[in-house]
């Protein structure tokens, strides 16, 4: 098992973040292939939610695993190409969020398919979608009407 950690910080607090990340409707706005997610069994803030995440004809079966809003996040995903755990946990600091993610793979095939997607900041790749997840969430913040 090979584990992959990415960290960014981002100017937009814990619960934006975690609101977004739990978007299923608007993943494909950061996570580079994904063309529709189907079958969502529940809310993505209940442990044992399955949904199915697609990438064109290719689909990724998906569990959420345990979550604690607005803080945490872990699912385990697979298919043929990419099988294990990610686990997304978001800190509040001093002017924003810590967006830690942490990703586990499981088998050979999925060992070598991580090792691709882990170099470079491509948008297919783990540290490109992670940058153009805050980079979309603190575009939304910067746009939303504030109270005065």
């Amino acid at each position: 098992m090979d584990t992959y950690r990415f960290t960014i910080e981002a100017k937009a607090p814990p619960e934006v973040l975690f609101a977004l990340w739990t978007d299923l409707d608007r993943m494909a706005e950061w996570v580079g292939g994904v063309t529709r997610v189907t079958d969502v069994s529940g809310p993505l803030d209940v442990a044992g939610t399955e949904y199915t995440v697609w990438f064109g004809r290719m689909k990724s079966p998906t569990v959420v695993v345990a979550v604690e809003r607005p803080r945490r996040f872990r699912s385990r995903f697979g298919n043929w190409l990419l099988r294990g755990e990610t686990e997304t946990t978001f800190e509040a600091i001093d002017g924003g969020t810590r967006v830690t993610e942490e990703l586990r793979t499981i088998g050979v095939i999925s060992a070598i398919a991580a090792w691709v997607f882990s170099r470079g900041s491509y948008r297919g790749s783990f540290e490109g979608e992670l940058r153009a997840f805050v980079n979309l969430a603190e575009r939304e913040v910067a746009s939303a009407p504030t109270d005065r």
